[in-house]
């Protein structure tokens, strides 16, 4: 008995170890857990978002924020918003290979829509990363031809005319109705998204978050080295560049070539099982297959089917708890409001 007692104990002593030693392999990486504590998780946000001196997050703000997010009369349609591309019910994207827009418009670079959650934690945004933060992001879409189609006159204009939104940007920013308030507000309610998971509370010392399996997969994940790209807080969300080792099967689907040194944005790892299909382009729908891309692609090295299932293992449990996040109505047009313009 004190035999059986022994080899468990030991057991047991040697996967607390495991684990100790893995957890602090991965931050030596430069991976880093998102806080458990409320206070800090808000301080690091703040400290991501370069505009948050500027336009600190406050309630007003916030749900002022919310409602642009998912009013299409942000759009010259009047019926696409910032959710239909980045839908908080799809992973904070759109689930197809490249987004479509106004006049059932295809994306004309064949861009996939990258998802919302945690990017307020990549250092820029857009895949070849334009733009420094969420809120100089926000203009982007609303004001591009294939997208929502709409001018800042046009956005500016519709919301002056609902004397609920005049009212709100009166009491949310102490101005009336700009452009770049519009921006900064949707900038601030995507602050707020995003997704502690199992693997922050493994890194952060509960090693019971993570099972065996997990546990071989991460190892596997920094054994590999696919870290080197994929760390920091968002295990992404930087400029890094593209077809390191080899080209990439899909190149030709779409021309998009990153930015002018061809630099790309490393997508989050975040929630990656919600955020199908894969790539700038959208050309993978299998992780595995992503997986075992990457490994051609940006490392150089094959990843056999063994070691990409342990991978994609582990990248399932960076799918967090999605905040609540409640889907607002929307204060009515008036005679004033323009009438949306289809261009059927």
């Amino acid at each position: 008995m004190k035999t059986k007692f022994f080899i468990l104990s030991s057991v047991a002593l040697a996967s607390s170890l495991f684990a100790n030693d893995l957890a602090k392999q991965a931050l030596d990486f430069g991976i880093i857990p998102l806080p458990s504590d409320e206070k800090a998780l808000n301080k690091m946000i703040n400290e991501a978002a370069p505009d948050a001196k500027e336009y600190p997050s406050t309630k007003a703000r916030y749900e002022l924020g919310k409602r642009l997010y998912f009013d299409p009369r942000l759009s010259k349609s009047g019926i696409i918003s910032c959710n239909t591309c980045h839908n908080l019910g799809l992973g904070g994207t759109d689930g197809v290979p490249a987004s479509t827009g106004h006049k059932w418009t295809p994306n004309p670079h064949h861009i996939n829509a990258p998802t919302v959650y945690n990017s307020v934690f990549n250092s820029v945004q857009f895949w070849d990363g334009r733009a420094a933060h969420l809120s100089a992001q926000a203009a982007g879409p609303m004001t591009a031809a294939p997208e929502m189609a709409a001018t800042p006159e046009l956005v500016v204009e519709r919301l002056k005319s609902i004397p609920a939104y005049v009212n709100e940007f009166k009491t949310a920013f102490n101005s009336e109705v700009t452009f770049d308030l519009v921006n900064a507000a949707i900038g601030i309610f995507e602050r707020t998204l995003v997704t502690p998971s199992r693997f922050d509370k493994f890194l952060l010392g509960d090693k019971k978050t993570l099972n065996d399996t997990e546990k071989q997969g991460l190892k596997t994940f920094l054994d590999k080295g696919c870290a080197s790209c994929h760390n920091g807080v968002n295990l992404g969300g930087t400029l890094q560049p593209f077809e390191v080792a080899a080209k990439y099967q899909f190149a030709n689907v779409g021309d998009f070539k990153g930015d002018a040194n061809g630099m790309v944005k490393t997508p989050t790892l975040r929630n990656v099982e919600l955020t199908t299909p894969y790539f700038h382009n959208g050309a993978i729908w299998s992780l595995k297959e992503a997986v075992q891309t990457m490994g051609s692609v940006q490392l150089g090295i094959e990843i056999n089917d063994k070691e990409a299932n342990e991978i994609v293992t582990f990248l399932k449990s960076l799918t967090g708890d999605m905040p609540k996040v409640e889907y607002p109505m929307f204060p009515a047009s008036t005679d004033k409001t323009s009438r949306p313009e289809l261009d059927y």
